[in-house]
């Protein structure tokens, strides 16, 4: 990983993600997410399975791609933007270490404004519950019963996990579209907004491809909540999650070193 991984790429790379108004974006879904969750803790009844569907499935689906889009678009994509580039490829680094770091900077900053802000959030919850069921036992035919709660601590854990492991593969992907074109948020937003929040919530094969249930399927096998919706056993998750970021990644040291050749003057 040293041979991968350059400190001083990784400092400019910091300083000019963080330094640009862009910034600032980086709260507002972490924002959202927390009011969210203490307006919904104070209206809301308890023992409803409310915390796993913001957190999880539009937390996963919605909140957690849209920061990893944001700011991993934003580690690559700007230098390309503004030709800057062309300085980092002619100093003698590595292209694979140049994404490497790169992702390895945007991973980080997500789990900071996007897993960080899904623990907090979880916790605010009071923890997830399973879904409420019909019974005829209680309360008379057609009485709903309220979920078994799940631990607050476990919930939250997995959570963070799951956002955790949802970081990885997200920036992993945005990088790879960060080095295929300069439209990468264009690109990733289309991509969050019809493939992860409709295509894989409403179509069960479309599952096995979405990143929000990777992550879905892993926070599930630490929280146990049925309610978390994940499409994907863990065992799936792990090995689709692990083939997609070693993929996307592979594929965006070959297309860095591509625009190398082209943008390096005869």
């Amino acid at each position: 990983m040293s041979g991968l991984f350059n400190p001083t790429v990784a400092w400019i790379t910091f300083r000019a993600t963080m330094g640009r108004r862009r910034a600032f974006l980086f709260l507002i879904p972490a924002v959202i997410l927390i009011v969210l969750t203490v307006a919904l803790k104070i209206s809301r009844p308890p023992a409803r399975p409310w915390p796993s569907h913001v957190l999880g499935t539009f937390g996963f689906s919605v909140l957690l791609p849209l920061t990893a889009l944001i700011i991993g678009s934003s580690v690559l994509g700007a230098e390309i933007d503004d030709g800057s580039i062309i300085h980092l490829l002619a100093t003698p680094v590595r292209r694979s270490s140049v994404i490497i770091t790169k992702f390895i900077v945007a991973t980080a900053l997500t789990i900071a404004f996007a897993a960080v802000p899904e623990l907090i959030a979880a916790l605010i919850s009071g923890g997830g519950y399973t879904e409420p069921t019909a019974s005829s036992v209680v309360g008379g035919p057609g009485t709903v019963t309220s979920g078994t709660p799940i631990s607050n601590s476990g919930f939250a854990i997995g959570l963070f996990v799951g956002a955790v492991v949802g970081a990885v593969i997200y920036n992993a992907i945005f990088v790879m579209v960060s080095a295929a074109t300069t439209r990468a948020i264009a690109v990733g937003l289309l991509y969050v907004l019809i493939w992860e929040t409709l295509l894989s919530n409403f179509v069960s094969g479309a599952r096995l491809l979405s990143v929000s249930h990777y992550s879905l399927g892993i926070a599930n096998a630490i929280a146990h909540d049925s309610s978390l919706m994940a499409g994907l056993n863990p065992a799936t998750a792990i090995i689709m999650g692990s083939i997609v970021t070693v993929g996307a990644l592979a594929l965006a040291i070959n297309l860095l070193s591509g625009f190398t050749l082209k943008g390096e003057p005869a």
